[in-house]
């Protein structure tokens, strides 16, 4: 469908509903949305069958939770099993946080969840859904680098040419709306296998002895391109993960030290980002090397909060400046109270005890919003900005400027 809407081209759907009345209101709303094709199932059972005799799989499904037979999430099971790729609205009359778990249980079978509405569906919802994140489901999905096998070798002689790439991910001040530092990301491109992604050769990095090549060619190309940004007038903080394994050796606290003071930068423009099973291996070399670095002035940052065990234990042990948290509290906690309470809770505590915060996977304005309200500091997120390689970044601020309207609206 290329229509005045500006939606994805969509030029069939398949509505899944036990109530014909139901079909029915769906199968109009998508011919007002000029979808030309609409096939129809009563349950999960009848809708596999359906797709076995389509002679191609519809564009879009729209799949109600409560159905006789197979039910949606027996449905969405099916689905997933069959590697099912088009994207998927859930439609029901039940509670919200019913249809979250649905929609968590849909992406966690890899398939394309879009959204849940409430029925009885209308044109002003189908319609926003589909436009606000069809696009950016198939964008994501599409993304420049596929995760595929690394071999140790080719890692060992990239390193040594020098082809790891390092790009930036702004983070952007929410209450100014002025960029406060970027997250340095390695990035490998190979002749002939193209965009590799990092969690395919960092795990490899961390297996085979090259972890602190690595993490220093990463940190010394960061820091360079941080003073350069210096020189003309940016002052920025950056952002470099550290491996669990880096933190078992006590020499990492001087190497990192010596660059930082080759490169002309204060110690506290740079931000160590740890996750909290970094310290599980050994404790007290772990502790050892974060309060030193923690000595020199370094800050340090307790990455991915929440998605562990102990993050409430590891804020009492370390001297964190900073919580980032983590994208899955983050992205769609407009939509969910539940993510609202876990998201308000953890910006409070972050707030008595004195620590900045940072909020990743911020893809839509209505969770800008929310984190604004709530007090965060800091956030990124393709709302913003991708990542980028660093001649990019002061050619994109002016875009950024241009935003401010909409941002602080």
């Amino acid at each position: 469908m290329s229509s005045s809407n500006g939606l994805q081209t969509i030029d069939s759907v398949l509505i899944v509903d036990d109530s014909g009345v139901q079909r029915g209101i769906g199968a109009a709303l998508c011919r007002e949305l000029r979808i030309p094709k609409v096939h129809e199932a009563g349950n999960g059972r009848e809708a596999l069958t359906l797709l076995d005799k389509l002679p191609a799989p519809p564009a879009l499904l729209i799949i109600d939770l409560e159905m006789p037979t197979m039910d949606g999430p027996e449905l969405l099971s099916a689905l997933g099993g069959r590697g099912t790729r088009a994207p998927i609205v859930l439609a029901s009359s039940r509670e919200r946080a019913l249809m979250n778990s649905v929609q968590d249980m849909g992406t966690a079978l890899g398939l394309r969840i879009v959204g849940a509405l409430q029925k009885p569906l209308t044109l002003a919802s189908l319609a926003a859904l589909l436009q606000n994140k069809l696009d950016g489901a198939a964008v994501e999905k599409q993304g420049p680098a596929r995760r595929q096998a690394v071999d140790p070798e080719s890692l060992r002689a990239a390193l040594a040419r020098g082809e790891i790439q390092v790009h930036y991910h702004p983070q952007v001040e929410i209450d100014t709306g002025r960029v406060r530092g970027v997250e340095a990301l390695a990035r490998w491109h190979d002749a002939r296998q193209g965009w590799i992604a990092p969690d395919a050769f960092i795990p490899v990095a961390e297996q085979h002895g090259l972890i602190r090549q690595l993490t220093l060619h990463v940190m010394d190309e960061a820091m360079r391109q941080t003073a350069l940004w210096c020189r003309h007038g940016l002052d920025l903080s950056i952002a470099v993960n550290l491996s669990p394994i880096l933190l078992e050796h006590r020499e990492l606290v001087q190497e990192i030290s010596e660059l930082q003071q080759r490169h002309g930068l204060r110690a506290e423009q740079i931000v160590l980002e740890i996750t909290e099973s970094s310290l599980l291996r050994d404790l007290a070399i772990a502790l050892g090397v974060l309060t030193r670095l923690r000595l020199r002035g370094f800050r340090l940052s307790l990455d991915d909060y929440g998605t562990g065990f102990s993050s409430m234990q590891q804020l009492a042990r370390i001297p964190f400046t900073e919580l980032k948290i983590d994208r899955t509290f983050v992205h769609g906690a407009h939509e969910r109270d539940s993510l609202q309470v876990i998201l308000r809770s953890a910006l409070e505590m972050a707030s008595q005890l004195g620590i900045e915060t940072v909020a990743e996977g911020v893809e839509c304005l209505q969770d800008w919003q929310l984190l604004r309200q709530y007090g965060c500091k800091l956030a990124q997120g393709w709302l913003l900005a991708k990542a980028m390689p660093g001649g990019e970044l002061e050619a994109w601020l002016p875009s950024l400027q241009r935003r401010q309207p909409e941002l602080h609206s």
